[in-house]
């Protein structure tokens, strides 16, 4: 650790603390990013915006008193904002998400053995990544993070109402889209 002669030892202290967290849930934050998006670039481009930003704001995080004691809890949500809200930003500044994802090749026929499970993750990934991004955060969070309603209601700055109708709407449109897959 580089000692800085400007900052106190308790605020030096603090900033490895958090930094050391951050890395501690980089995979936690590639696993929520991978879901959101399209492609693993995408989703490593992701994390990367949402570190820095995570990094950059270091000097304002504030650890709730539910969360005094344990850092990796209050840094879990705080990441998730953090990459929910970068995810949301590229979403708005380029909306090319779905023509890409339709350009992609849908060649599954000739798939058997060890072959069909590979690619009925690919139909999940599809269907998921064709759903509306606010009601696909919803189940990412809920569902793939196992995230209470209430957490991920305050994560996404909505009623918990809302969340749970998000989460009830993904789940029907992606149980309708794998079925038809499936079918």
């Amino acid at each position: 650790m580089i000692v800085d002669i400007e900052r106190s030892v308790d605020q030096q202290d603090r900033d490895h603390a958090l930094r050391t967290g951050i890395a501690q849930l980089l995979p936690e934050l590639r696993a929520a990013a991978r879901l959101l998006t399209a492609s693993r670039a995408e989703a490593d481009d992701l994390v990367q915006d949402a570190v820095l930003r995570m990094l950059r704001g270091m000097d304002g995080f504030v650890i709730a008193p539910e969360h005094a004691g344990d850092l990796s809890a209050a840094l879990r949500p705080w990441g998730l904002t953090v990459l929910r809200n970068a995810f949301r930003e590229s979403w708005r500044r380029s909306r090319r998400e779905r023509a890409h994802l339709d350009a992609q090749p849908r060649d599954e026929e000739g798939h058997s053995g060890g072959q069909e499970a590979a690619a009925r993750m690919r139909d999940l990934a599809r269907a998921l990544s064709a759903l509306p991004p606010m009601l696909r955060e919803a189940l990412v969070l809920v569902g793939a993070h196992g995230l209470s309603h209430e957490e991920a209601a305050a994560i996404c700055a909505v009623p918990v109402g809302t969340m749970k109708a998000r989460v009830s709407r993904a789940r029907r449109q992606l149980a309708g889209t794998l079925g038809a897959v499936i079918d």
